[in-house]
């Protein structure tokens, strides 16, 4: 992780930790790395989330841009995969998406992307952290014509739902569906969507207004939805993020189906289809070991990566597989995405169900879900430094992660985009696990206020 940008991106609360000042440094190193690599006068498309900052700092990234000489195409309140598609579908050359995901609206965050739609890679990330750090170039200033244009698009949630609707040819008609919007990205798309595959669809807090994207709601709040599905009896509920790069369900009887029980079905699915490349399926570290004696079970190879989308693509490309994801609903379908698309999710899990005339709480039995606890403890960036570098303290984390045997595990890493260090155990036993892992936070938390 570098000294700006995350495993997702430049991240950090609005105009006291992510400021304007950054964000228009950003993006005009952003242009001099894109005017060194093109050797041409670049385009880059910027699309946002709904928070009340994304405006602010839009306009302080297009005057960091257009300061260097490079054009910017607004996309507006889109979708984070929806600049990894258009940019390609467009021809530019860079996309930027304003977002901080699922986070609170005080945050937010920058993502690049490059020309195909991937997110950039750590070599170039490096670059234009030098620049804007160390300033270790001097940007050129440009004057009349040469200064960079604005201009906006006003088709691309249109273009971008035409994507989805291309990766699928089953329609969802009388499918009796409640979506969680979460107040975010997905509130411009998801409405068009589903009412063109002909779901009979109520939509949930899709009314954005700058400070409720997240608010209780969508992903990371998934009881809401639970609740509306199991009393109105519907065929089962989709749950998006702020940016709508990820997905969760919940089946007829409100219980929730994740990342892992998704990327399950729809592999064995793919498999049965012979369209499981490989014959396997990526997964992070913090996936539930449930989903690996699934795959073992079924034929499929796992594969297991760093947590974050980015590491979960690059198994993929560098293998040749063609689905993978993380618990948390990122999902990655290398066919027809370039990064984790929640509504593309959302429409093949539900298109499979229709196909095979299953409901969602068969696909949520498919995968013997380990139980699984974690604990977050608080940690800025220093102490999570001191906590990789303690020994003393890693050897006491692998001794009780040895004390599960087998049948178990713990996992313990600091967040790359929250100010968190993460515990997570399992096993088959839930009170043994949990008393585990308030011991192991706890002495962590010990740790760190002692300075390590």
């Amino acid at each position: 992780m570098g000294r700006l940008f995350g495993t997702d991106g430049a991240r950090g609360v609005a105009n006291t930790e992510l400021t304007c000042e950054t964000a228009m440094a950003i993006g005009r190193a952003a242009a001099m790395v894109l005017i060194e690599v093109e050797h041409r006068r670049p385009r880059v498309v910027i699309g946002k989330d709904t928070r009340v900052s994304s405006d602010m700092l839009e306009a302080a990234i297009v005057a960091g841009l257009c300061s260097v000489g490079a054009d910017a195409l607004l996309l507006g309140v889109v979708p984070t995969p929806a600049v990894a598609h258009l940019v390609k579908e467009y021809g530019a050359d860079a996309g930027v998406m304003i977002s901080a995901s699922h986070n609170p609206c005080e945050y937010n965050g920058i993502k690049i992307f490059n020309g195909e739609g991937y997110k950039l890679s750590d070599a170039l990330e490096e670059e234009i952290e030098a620049i804007v750090l160390d300033g270790v170039k001097t940007p050129p200033c440009p004057t009349g014509g040469e200064i960079g244009r604005v201009s906006r698009c006003e088709r691309a949630v249109d273009d971008y739902v035409r994507h989805l609707l291309s990766v699928t040819d089953v329609s969802l008609r009388g499918m009796r569906l409640a979506v969680d919007c979460a107040n975010g990205s997905a509130s411009a798309t998801a409405r068009r969507l589903f009412s063109a595959l002909g779901a009979d669809c109520v939509f949930l807090n899709d009314q954005p207004d700058g400070v409720n994207i997240n608010e209780n709601c969508g992903s990371t709040h998934i009881e809401q939805l639970a609740d509306f599905v199991k009393k109105l009896k519907y065929f089962g509920g989709v749950a998006f993020d702020g940016d709508a790069d990820r997905c969760l369900a919940v089946d007829e009887n409100g219980s929730l189906v994740d990342g892992d029980k998704i990327i399950a079905a729809l592999a064995l699915d793919m498999k049965e289809k012979g369209e499981l490349d490989g014959n396997a399926a990526v997964a992070t570290v913090m996936s539930n070991m449930g989903l690996f004696r699934f795959c073992g079970e079924h034929g499929i190879t796992p594969v297991t990566t760093k947590v974050g989308d980015r590491y979960v693509l690059e198994e993929m490309l560098k293998s040749g597989y063609a689905v993978g994801g993380e618990q948390s609903g990122h999902i990655i379908f290398r066919h027809h995405a370039t990064t984790g698309d929640g509504q593309m999710s959302a429409i093949k899990l539900l298109a499979m169900c229709r196909e095979r005339g299953q409901k969602l709480s068969a696909v949520g039995s498919l995968m013997e879900r380990y139980p699984q606890v974690i604990i977050n403890v608080r940690a800025d960036a220093g102490q999570k430094e001191k906590y990789k570098a303690d020994a003393g303290l890693q050897a006491s984390v692998e001794a009780a992660g040895a004390s599960l045997g087998k049948d178990g595990r713990i996992l313990v890493r600091p967040s790359g985009t929250e100010p968190l260090i993460r515990v997570m155990v399992e096993g088959r036993d839930f009170d043994a696990i949990n008393k585990l892992a308030v011991e192991v936070a706890q002495t962590i938390q010990a740790k760190l206020d002692e300075g390590c």
